[in-house]
């Protein structure tokens, strides 16, 4: 039987999901389009894998990190390039963050127009650091011209959340990532913001 307050709670987790990702580009243009069913059906692909990879850490008691990786100034590239070049564009940027990924089973789901959503369990801070900068190098050497960017080829910036995972999937996890990649962006590109959430994670176990 369909659970009405599961329902509710997933359709509320993805109104802020397209909250948060909308804070993070600027408005569409030159006839951007926007996001339709398909982008619908990625993201529910998207909250799955999540929530596997949560289950997966907590069974274990280990870490897991989750990056949203997001190509820079993807708006400005489709309005000089055209639909067709955003196109290759993005499936070369996934093709290279798939390759550069550290482990056979771990997947790049995409998420939204130039949004990539990578969940690592059992991978803590460091080596998910190491794993990010792999991704974003990966990316520069595809070498691909962006005029309207000021690296001159296409970057992605990165949020990078870890935490210990315990119960059942916590929304606000991803939606802690999504806020690093927002304040990646802010400090120009190619950049990558971590949000460490074991040590407040940890505090509050103690207190309780």
């Amino acid at each position: 039987m369909t659970d009405l307050a599961s329902i509710e709670q997933s359709d509320d987790f993805w109104a802020r999901v397209r909250m948060a990702l909308g804070a993070l580009r600027p408005p569409a243009r030159e006839g951007m389009p926007s996001e339709g069913p398909a982008a619908q059906a990625r993201q529910a692909g998207v909250q799955e894998e999540i929530g596997r990879s949560w289950a997966m850490a907590a069974t274990r008691l280990v870490s897991m990190s989750l990056l949203v990786i997001e190509i820079d100034r993807m708006s400005e590239f489709f309005a000089v390039y055209g639909k067709d070049a955003t196109d290759r564009c993005v499936r070369q940027v996934m093709r290279a963050i798939a390759d550069a990924l550290p482990r056979d089973g771990d997947l790049c789901l995409r998420m939204g127009q130039a949004t990539f959503v990578v969940a690592l369990p059992d991978l803590p801070l460091v080596p998910a650091k190491t794993s990010a900068g792999h991704i974003a190098e990966a990316i520069r050497k595809l070498g691909v011209a962006h005029r309207e960017s000021h690296a001159g080829i296409v970057t992605v910036s990165m949020g990078l959340a870890v935490i210990n995972p315990r119960g059942e999937y916590d929304t606000g996890f991803f939606e802690r990532a999504a806020g690093a990649l927002k304040k990646a962006q802010r400090k120009g590109l190619g950049r990558l913001q971590v949000a460490d959430l074991r040590p407040a994670e940890e505090r509050r176990r103690r207190a309780a």
